[in-house]
This record gives structure tokens, C-alpha cells and sequence, in this order.
């Protein structure tokens, strides 16, 4: 560790750069450098200074006390956490009642003094603490110092810097030093002085470069809350999120006009604020929140872009710097009575940046029992054991290496416990509140935001916490056996035949992005509207005309925030897909029209008045027939709307259409010109529209088809119950069906060859190649020109695939 050789107590920000990690630490050196290099580029830092490394030793020197704090932790065991506690309190008091020496608090307050003439007398003023240990920077463990917010006032802020420096002892900051093996006297702790911004009047969040479970590097990840940011970071709210596509951010499309890149936004309750406490004795208090503000965006479009523009940005200057790419970690603050955005903390993400994409660790759950409860997962790890329910900090000397914590939420007094725990779970709480960036370092499962599992959970109980499941974390009663399964990928050939992957959620597109693949060859649309939309779109489209109350509330509740209702459908529904575009821009991404049934869509909220009642929906009204009939069209025109948005808005215009169920060359032809109708021209802004290749008339009229379409995608499930005869959801005739029914491989064989002659693309999207690796051998075997497969089957059917072409090739 390098001493600081400046001798100031004091440097503002403009004289700081990332050098100066060892007199101002970090955070302070960070503030400085986007001070100084990137207010041109329009990057607003409020302004600041900082109270030096130097000043902290200085005072320690002065108080004469540094040989006492090294008795105080003399043979201090850190996994003790009474000895822990006892030990640390000593160290900060010791501190705390030292005497300021007089020339250092002059210097601070002279420096307030000079804020105060560009800012107003008595400037609030956040004081935020700064480690210098260049090895051991602020991000690798959330929050192990402490910050006060809306500091007025010379002696106050003298009080706050005392404090700062004492918290360079915090119990969590000790035990985390001591497991690094860290010299607690080779670290110093610098402050920084800072304008506050007024979030407290108007909103703040966390701002990440990548993408915090997956690491997928092409997205900038925002969550915001309303008032001052410590309830995000403390997980006291779950925050809005946003996700913004990097590669078509600030990027324009043939007319001159910006894309809109938001792929994602997600209305987060935000039940409490925290705003300046005038009348107490804390300075910030929380309150509750309005309606109008719990079911409104703490942020419009226009400053989410620009939030997202700025995180590019720093990105990018500190890449530079570095030499390598570094992705970061950032702080915003939006200013309630100037309505400006500004930038307040930004730090290396150094988490999943840290890990090796070669390596995909898969987890799965062998047995299932009763889900207690869900909540927002974590990662995409399984723990499990007994709980221990702890609901008070001061409890955590009763919790024991390997159990599973359940609480209300964590703060950085937690640590010391978080850090030997098999899984974490809280009532409250984002995806980046503390609870879950602590766990993302320790690489544990947490599930956040669960409402009541402190409740439900009996302590002692026996519980499984799985976040290997998708978009929902679920805790399962009792312990379950579960399978981690790891695959280097390093040096895995790639095959002539195109493999791509069928994905139905969009919250998993970014982790099966690292899969080894050529694009999406099936992105359902299905998942997208049960999962996130809910609600029937004719339902929507006749919201003022609904006479059914219940029904008319489950809509309000879901669709909150949204005046149009048509607008909620196609928004979500476009986000769901840009997802899934995004992830795997700019491979091809097949979209699939939506492809329920009748009474799959009577499921739907508000669906049953407009679907018929049918004796086999499998055959019915489904896939092409409803587009361009007149009593649907209204709702297929809104699915237009989204696909046209994903690709012209977001500039995602990898995005393939792909009609399903396409009976009759007419009907295909009927489709299109409805497409053509709601804005989505074949050929345009090179649209491609695909078919369906799934009923034996597209494989009898394939010629015919392929003058109307750009490829097919053959669907083996359909295929095969309608070339045997099969209902393939009747168990009394499943030992009939199979793919590899020499009728159905005569079929698909004859597709594959009348699309090569008539210069079509063709793929298969079907479960038969994920389920048997031969079928996929078949299939390359007949020249098919890509196979899309379910994303755990993958590296397998790759294999496969590969031992066939070489034996293509000798023959």
C-alpha cells in the first residue's frame, strides 16, 4: 500500500483524479476523475471536495490513539460476533472521543465556507466515506462505511467527519479486513464532501454498465425509488427497473430520428420515501408514498436514455484508462426543484464482470415438494438446510455457518453472518438492494422481496431456496437434492449447421445468450402475454365497455400506470420481445405470432366473452385463422404495433416474423396483407416472414408456400399428432406418438429438399432434436439449415451434430 505523500488535509474534486486512490480513496478519486474528464461530455458530478487520507492518519497520529485501537484488536476472533461487536465499539469510540486537532478542523470548515458561497450559507452537504486501499476498492463489499446525508452547518459537519473516520471500524468493515488478511493500519479512510442533490423532493437509484445476474455487457441495468437513494441500497422499497440496449443507444434510423432503446420498464411499488427530517433528531426520516406515486416511473423516457447515455459513457472512460474493459457501478440522483440528473457515485462492477464466461454453471432441482413462498431471485444458485429467522441485527451471534437467513431485509451490519450463510432470504427488498449485492459476491442464492417470509418461514424449519428457476424464486419445504452441472466451452467447435435456441422468457434471454448458438430459432409470444400482460387484448381494446366489476379490477390492478389500455399490451409485450431481441442482437431472433388456443386465450383476464367454446381447440381457431378475422383483428393490429416498435423504435430490427399454423396458402396470403396493414411490410427494413411448417399441407404445398414466404421452421410436435392421427395431450394413444415415426421423417425430409430447391431457409423449431440427439443427426444428415433447440440441451445436440458432419465429410 502506497503512504500519501500530499500533506493537504483538503483537495476538491477538479484536483483529483483516479490516481489518487491513495490520498482520497475510490470513491473520492472516482468522483474527481468524472469532475474533471467527462463534464464536457455532459456528465453532471455535483461539486465537492475531500478530506484526506492524510487528514485521518494525521488525527490518529495527534489523538495519539492508533497503539490503543491496536491492543483493542489484539487476538480479536472476527467470527465471534460478540467479541466482534465488543471490540469495534471500543475502536470507534476511542475515535469518536478524540479531540479533533484544531488546524484540521479549520481547513474543513474553511472548505465548507467556500461551498457555501457557490451553493448558499448553511449547503447541505452529503459526507460519504472514501477507503484508499487500492486493492480492496469501495464496491467489493456494499456499504462497509457509513454516509450522512443533509450535513448543514460547520460544527455538524465536523461532527459527520469524525463519525466517517470512526466508521472506518465498523464491525462488518473489521471482519471483512481481518478475512482478507488486510492490515487494518495500511488503509486509510479519506471523506468526501459533497453538494447534496434534493432527491428528497425528487428521486435517486443505482445504475449498472451490465447486467447484474447474467453479466450480459450490452445493457444498462437502472433501478430508481422517489426521495434520497438509501432505501434502494438498504433494500427498504423494491425500486422500478429499467433496461436500456446499448447497441442502438444514441444510434439513428434512415429518417434522422434517435432509437428509443428501452427494452424493459417495471413499475416497482415504492411504498415509503426517504426525505430531510426538519424537526427530529436523525436528519432523514421515511414516509409513505402517494398512490400517484407508487403507480408512477420515478424517471420519463427521455432521462432514462439519458441516465443510460451517461453510463456508456463512464464505461468507456474508464476502460480506457484501465486498458481493458470495465464495467461499472454507479449512483444517480434526480434534483426535485431543478428537475436535473446527476451522477454521485461510480465505481468498478466486480462481480460478474469477474467471471469466466467459458464456464456455464447449470443448477436444477431433482425433487419438488410444497413452495412456502416466492419472491425475486438472485443468481441462479440452489442452498438449502435449516432457517434461522432473524429479525434484529444484535440477534446474529444465534446464527450458525450453513443456515439459511431469513429477515425482514439486510443492511452492512449483516455481513459478518451473510458471509457463511448456505442462502439468504428477506421480506424486502430489489435487485440491488444490499441483500442482494452481498449475495451476488458471495455467490449464495437470495430471493428478495418475498412480503412475509419471516412469517411463513418457522425458524429451525428445514427449506430449499432455489433461484434456478426462471424469472420466480421459490422456497420449498423441506431439504431437496438438487444437481449443479458445469460446462467449458472453450474450444467447442462451431457446426456448419446453424444451432439456435427456442426462448419463451424474456427475464432468462441474457443468461442463454452465453450459450454457444447462431440466434433464436423460436421466441414465443405466449409466455410473454400469460406471464406479463395477463389480460385478453380484446379486453383491453373494450375496457369502457366491460359491465363485470371483478373483472374490471383485476385489470386496473395489473395495467396501474397505464391511462390506454391498448398502450399497457403492446408496451409489455414489445419489451418482452426486445428482451429476447436484444440479448441476441444482431443474430437472427424468430418471433413467433401468438399461438394460444381458444380456450387457452378464454384464460386470459376478460377473455371468455370473445372466445368460442370449442370440442377441440387443438384444432381450431388458432395460429393464422384468427389474424385476419374480422372479429380478432383489432387485436392482432396491437401485436403488429409491438413487433413494428421493437424493430424501428429499438432499432432491433434482427427481429423475424413467423406465422404459426398456416392451414392454406390463401390464409397465408391473408396474413401478410393484414401485416402489411398494421405497418409490418415484407421485405421492408429487411422484414423477413416466416411459416410454420407444422400441419402435412405446408410440407404437401411447400413450393407454394415459399412463394409467399422466407423460410419455414418445421414444428415436429404439431406435425406429428396431425401425420399420425395423434392427440398428443391424450395419454391413452402417447405410446403412438413419436417424431421419429418413419411417416413424419418422410415429411420433414420432403420439406427440407423443397426448400433448398427453391432457395428458402429452412429450420426446425420443434422438441424432437432437444429430446433425441439422433434426430438431430437425421436432420443435418437431410441438409437442414439450422436447428433451434431448448437452451439445456445445447452443448449435447451439438455434439451430436458435430459427429455427423464429419461423417458427411469422409463420405
Amino acid at each position: 500500500m502506497k503512504k500519501a505523500k500530499n500533506k493537504k488535509f483538503v483537495l476538491w474534486f477538479k484536483d483529483v483524479t483516479i490516481k489518487d486512490v491513495p490520498l482520497v480513496g475510490g470513491k473520492n478519486a472516482s468522483l474527481g476523475e468524472m469532475y474533471v474528464n467527462l463534464d464536457d461530455k455532459g456528465v453532471d458530478v455535483p461539486n465537492g471536495f475531500a478530506v484526506t487520507a492524510f487528514a485521518y492518519h494525521y488525527l490518529l497520529k495527534k489523538a495519539g490513539i492508533k497503539e490503543k485501537i491496536k491492543e483493542i484488536l489484539k487476538d480479536l476472533d472476527s467470527h465471534n460476533m460478540i467479541d466482534l461487536a465488543k471490540k469495534g465499539k471500543q475502536v470507534r469510540d476511542a475515535i469518536l472521543q478524540s479531540k479533533m486537532p484544531p488546524e484540521l478542523a479549520e481547513e474543513i470548515i474553511n472548505n465548507y465556507k467556500i461551498l457555501e458561497k457557490q451553493y448558499g450559507p448553511n449547503v447541505d452537504v452529503a459526507v460519504r466515506s472514501s477507503a484508499t486501499a487500492e486493492d480492496l476498492p469501495d464496491a467489493s463489499f456494499a456499504g462497509q462505511q457509513e454516509t450522512f446525508l443533509d450535513v448543514k452547518g460547520q460544527k455538524n459537519l465536523l461532527k459527520a467527519c469524525q463519525r466517517c473516520f470512526a466508521s472506518l471500524f465498523t464491525n462488518r468493515a473489521i471482519s471483512y479486513r481481518e478475512d482478507k488478511k488486510f492490515d487494518h493500519f495500511s488503509i486509510g479512510l479519506s471523506i468526501a464532501v459533497q453538494k447534496m442533490v434534493r432527491a428528497d423532493k425528487g428521486s435517486s437509484g443505482v445504475m449498472f454498465s451490465i447486467d447484474t445476474e447474467s453479466g450480459f455487457k450490452d445493457a444498462v441495468l437502472i433501478n430508481g425509488s422517489w426521495g434520497l437513494g438509501e432505501n434502494i441500497v438498504q433494500g427498504n422499497v423494491t425500486p422500478d427497473e429499467f433496461y436500456v440496449f446499448k447497441s442502438t443507444l444514441g444510434k439513428k434510423n434512415k429518417k434522422g430520428k434517435e432509437f428509443n432503446p428501452i427494452i424493459s420498464k417495471k413499475l416497482g411499488p415504492k411504498h415509503i420515501k426517504m426525505i430531510y427530517n426538519t424537526k427530529g433528531k436523525k436528519p432523514v426520516k421515511n414516509i409513505p408514498t402517494t398512490t400517484e406515486e407508487r403507480h408512477s416511473f420515478v424517471l420519463n423516457d427521455k432521462e432514462i436514455i439519458k441516465l443510460a447515455k451517461w453510463a456508456v459513457i463512464i464505461e468507456e472512460h474508464y476502460s480506457k484508462k484501465a486498458g481493458h474493459f470495465k464495467p461499472m457501478d454507479m449512483e444517480w440522483a434526480k434534483d426535485g426543484i431543478t428537475g436535473k440528473l446527476f451522477i454521485v457515485q461510480a465505481r468498478p462492477e466486480t462481480v460478474v464482470s469477474q467471471r469466466d464466461p467459458n464456464v456455464l454453471e447449470e443448477y436444477s432441482l431433482k425433487q419438488k415438494s410444497r413452495v412456502i413462498l416466492t419472491g425475486s431471485p438472485v443468481g441462479s444458485k440452489i442452498g438449502h438446510g435449516r432457517a434461522n429467522v432473524i429479525m434484529d441485527v444484535k440477534d446474529i451471534t444465534q446464527f450458525k455457518k450453513g443456515d439459511n437467513l431469513v429477515t425482514d431485509m439486510t443492511d452492512p451490519d449483516w455481513e459478518p453472518i451473510m458471509k457463511i450463510a448456505s442462502s439468504i432470504v428477506t421480506d424486502r427488498g430489489g435487485r440491488t438492494c444490499h441483500a442482494a449485492i452481498v449475495s451476488r459476491e458471495l455467490g449464495i442464492p437470495c430471493i428478495v422481496g418475498t412480503g412475509n417470509a419471516s412469517k411463513k418461514i418457522k425458524d429451525g424449519e428445514e427449506i430449499t431456496v432455489s433461484c434456478a428457476e426462471g424469472e420466480v424464486g421459490k422456497v420449498y419445504k423441506g431439504v431437496l437434492k438438487y444437481e449443479v452441472k458445469k460446462t467449458n466451452i472453450k474450444g467447442l467447435k462451431k457446426p456448419k449447421t446453424k444451432v439456435m435456441l427456442n426462448i419463451g422468457d424474456p427475464d432468462l434471454a441474457f443468461s442463454a445468450s452465453f450459450i454457444p448458438n447462431d440466434g433464436v430459432g423460436l421466441a414465443r409470444e405466449e409466455f410473454i402475454i400469460n406471464s406479463f400482460i395477463k389480460i385478453h387484448p380484446l379486453a383491453l381494446i373494450n375496457y369502457a365497455k366491460i359491465k363485470d366489476a371483478k373483472v374490471k379490477k383485476q385489470i386496473d390492478k395489473i395495467t396501474k400506470g397505464y391511462d390506454n389500455k391498448k398502450e399497457f399490451y403492446v408496451q409489455k409485450l414489445a419489451y418482452g420481445i426486445g428482451m429476447i431481441a436484444s440479448a441476441f442482437y444482431p443474430k437472427d431472433v424468430i418471433v413467433r405470432l401468438s399461438d394460444f388456443k381458444s380456450n387457452e386465450y378464454a384464460n386470459l383476464i376478460g377473455g371468455a366473452p370473445y372466445e368460442p367454446t370449442e370440442d377441440n381447440p387443438m384444432i381450431g381457431w388458432r395460429g393464422a385463422s384468427r389474424y385476419y378475422e374480422e372479429g380478432y383483428q383489432k387485436a392482432f393490429e396491437l401485436e403488429c404495433k409491438a413487433l413494428k416498435r421493437v424493430r424501428e423504435d429499438m432499432g432491433l430490427n434482427n427481429v423475424k416474423v413467423m406465422v404459426p399454423f398456416c392451414r392454406t396458402v390463401e390464409e397465408g396470403k391473408k396474413v401478410i396483407k393484414v401485416m402489411e396493414n398494421f405497418g409490418l411490410k415484407r421485405g421492408v427494413n429487411n422484414l423477413e416472414v416466416y411459416v410454420m411448417c407444422e400441419i402435412p399441407s405446408n410440407v404437401i404445398l411447400a413450393e407454394e408456400y415459399a412463394k409467399i414466404f422466407d423460410g419455414f421452421s418445421i414444428g415436429t410436435n404439431d406435425l406429428t399428432q396431425l401425420i399420425l392421427g395423434v392427440d398428443r395431450d391424450s395419454e391413452l394413444v402417447s405410446h403412438i406418438y413419436d417424431e421419429r415415426n418413419q411417416a413424419v421423417k418422410t415429411m420433414v425430409s420432403q420439406v427440407i429438399k423443397a426448400a433448398r430447391k427453391n432457395k428458402r431457409k429452412i429450420g426446425i423449431c420443434g422438441q424432437a432434436p432437444s429430446d433425441f440427439p439422433d434426430f438431430a443427426q437425421f436432420l443435418v444428415k437431410e441438409g437442414i439449415d439450422s436447428i433451434s433447440l431448448n437452451p439445456d440441451t445445447v452443448i449435447k445436440t451439438t455434439m451430436k451434430i458435430l459427429e455427423m458432419e464429419k461423417k458427411i465429410e469422409k463420405k
